[in-house]
């Protein structure tokens, strides 16, 4: 063992302790695996730019492709690929409306990780 493993702190000074010797919190309640890994497969589909542009599109209410393509300036079928990740990964839903399929949120949840992050970086610069 090390010099520095072997080494004991003060109360409240342990490892994670802050200069000012605040006391570190307990940990939150664990998660069951499966949870986490689900959470983690939901992070990487929203981790891509343009999906990030399409769920704040669809934020303000449904779109058919051609509107996504327009307002994002990509290509019909980079959208659609997006559009796949996200519908597998449970965030977009898709409603046939005669040749055109409409696509939204599934729920509010996810659009608020997303408007979150993207406020977050805005704040910094």
């Amino acid at each position: 063992m090390s010099a520095a493993a072997q080494t004991t702190h003060a109360p409240g000074a342990g490892p994670g302790a802050d200069d000012d010797h605040h006391p570190v919190p307990e940990p939150g309640p664990t998660r069951d695996p499966r949870t986490l890994a689900a959470a983690g497969d939901l992070l990487r589909a929203l981790a891509a730019p343009v999906r990030i542009a399409i769920v704040l599109q669809l934020l303000e209410h449904s779109r058919c492709v051609h509107d996504l393509v327009d307002a994002l300036g990509v290509t019909q079928p980079l959208i659609s690929q997006h559009l796949r990740v996200l519908k597998a990964a449970g965030v977009v839903e898709g409603e046939r409306k005669g040749r055109e399929v409409l696509y939204s949120l599934v729920d509010d949840h996810l659009a608020h990780i997303v408007v979150d992050a993207v406020a977050h970086v805005e704040e910094d610069t």
